[in-house]
């Protein structure tokens, strides 16, 4: 490996964050696959969540866009439940609700994608580049989590998140986002809205297994006519390294409103360490040079 990939490593982290951190021995890297061609958009995950992480009350009043209530990830939006109509011609293999346009012998009717986002506990996590004072850490299990005790609200992570993830509570000061429930899977049992989805849209388990199950699923939607069904996430050779969280989407990314190519947003720190050192080598030889010139 290169000087420059060691130092990406260090700086970005490996494709197993876990070790990368330095967890020499450590379990399976565990995560979410959200599979959003089952979700009914029953919000079960968004009350789970904060029943369980005691996360505050963010608003009732509806958004106007269907039937969003929350609108986006945020600090006291840890789970949101998208929903997505569309105008789509009405044909035999619509996943999700798909109805007619109310019109006799109208081929063109509308449907919802309903999708369940989440922070994405990426390979390569920006955030936790960027956080001046350690409150982001990497997890053993490879999550990303957010010591509230330790963060000082500086709020540099929030726009390093490519996702748009994390969010201040303006009345506390700090940083809040998804723990993948790390006090439930530490013991063992399932994060709270995985445990709470009717329809198993949302799938807990080791990553590995998990990327196994999105790709037989993504089969068996392809084969059953569904062309636009694609797996958001999931590859570790993406601009984050991949996702801890992962979906299978049945349109393109945008109409999700999820970036259509992430990007770690501190991926130029390798090549911005490695121009500095060149640049101080530099310094140190005019300097050396001037300095036996002047001994002369």
């Amino acid at each position: 490996m290169s000087e420059e990939g060691r130092l990406h490593n260090v700086l970005l982290g490996s494709v197993d964050p876990a070790a990368s951190s330095g967890y020499e021995h450590h379990p399976p890297r565990m995560g979410f696959f959200t599979d959003t061609s089952v979700c009914i958009g029953c919000k079960a995950c968004e009350v789970a969540c904060k029943e369980w992480n005691r996360v505050p009350e963010d608003g009732l009043d509806w958004t106007g866009h269907s039937h969003d209530n929350t609108g986006g990830l945020g600090a006291d939006s840890w789970r949101h439940v998208a929903f997505i109509e569309q105008r789509v011609a009405v044909g035999p293999h619509q996943p999700n609700f798909v109805r007619s346009g109310g019109v006799e012998n109208d081929e063109e009717g509308f449907r919802w994608l309903m999708a369940s986002d989440v922070c994405k506990h990426c390979t390569h996590a920006a955030c936790l580049d960027v956080c001046p004072t350690g409150a982001i850490i990497r997890t053993e299990l490879g999550t990303v989590l957010v010591q509230q005790d330790v963060c000082n609200g500086c709020g540099y992570c929030v726009p390093a998140c490519p996702y748009g993830v994390l969010g201040k509570r303006e009345d506390d000061g700090r940083i809040f986002k998804c723990t993948l429930c790390y006090d439930r899977i530490s013991v063992g049992q399932e994060p709270a809205c995985a445990k709470a989805c009717p329809t198993d849209s949302i799938q807990f388990g080791e990553l590995h297994a998990l990327r196994e199950r999105a790709a037989a699923r993504l089969q068996t939607l392809r084969q059953a006519g569904v062309a636009q069904a694609r797996l958001y996430g999931h590859d570790p050779d993406d601009g984050v390294g991949g996702d801890g969280a992962f979906f299978l989407l049945l349109d393109e990314p945008e109409a999700y409103g999820l970036p259509p190519d992430p990007r770690v947003t501190t991926h130029e720190l390798p090549a911005m360490w490695r121009n500095v050192a060149i640049a101080a080598s530099a310094l140190l030889a005019g300097a050396a040079v001037a300095f036996a010139g002047a001994r002369r």
